[in-house]
């Protein structure tokens, strides 16, 4: 079993150009709670430090674009909505931030874990100094050949 503070913790870059989001959220998500690894442990944070590049690029399918709404309360009575489509403009990041966090387990130790994640809009970032390794592969789903 892992213990907190023992754990080596790397970094990970990830280009989210022409990723699903689902499908990026939930490997993402797997990273940061640490399942990819084999010491995983529940209640340590053992995930990897990701730095997602490029968030503005991510696809939804179908026609999420216009039909996925989020919404939120602001204090005032009733709630506050938007389309996909309007977040992209107004916070492309958000909308990978949110698919990851609804991912994470609710519990004090995923507000650690979405800490970890580094989300930048334009393929620049600012943790060149901690060296991330390209992390590929993400997204992308296995189909099965049909005979």
């Amino acid at each position: 079993m892992a213990k907190t503070g023992q754990v080596d913790q790397q970094w990970w870059l990830v280009d989210a150009e022409d990723q699903i989001v689902g499908r990026l959220a939930s490997d993402l998500a797997m990273i940061l709670m640490g399942k990819h690894r084999p010491t995983y442990t529940p209640h340590v944070d053992t995930g990897d430090f990701v730095v997602v590049v490029n968030a503005e690029k991510v696809k939804f399918t179908g026609g999420k674009w216009d039909k996925k709404e989020y919404t939120w309360y602001t204090g005032y009575p009733g709630l506050r909505t938007e389309t996909a489509g309007k977040r992209l403009e107004r916070h492309p990041d958000w909308i990978l931030r949110d698919a990851v966090r609804r991912m994470l387990p609710k519990n004090k130790l995923a507000t650690k874990m979405l800490d970890k994640l580094k989300i930048f809009v334009g393929p620049e970032h600012e943790h060149q100094a901690q060296q991330p390794q390209p992390l590929t592969g993400l997204g992308q789903v296995k189909q099965k050949k049909r005979k």
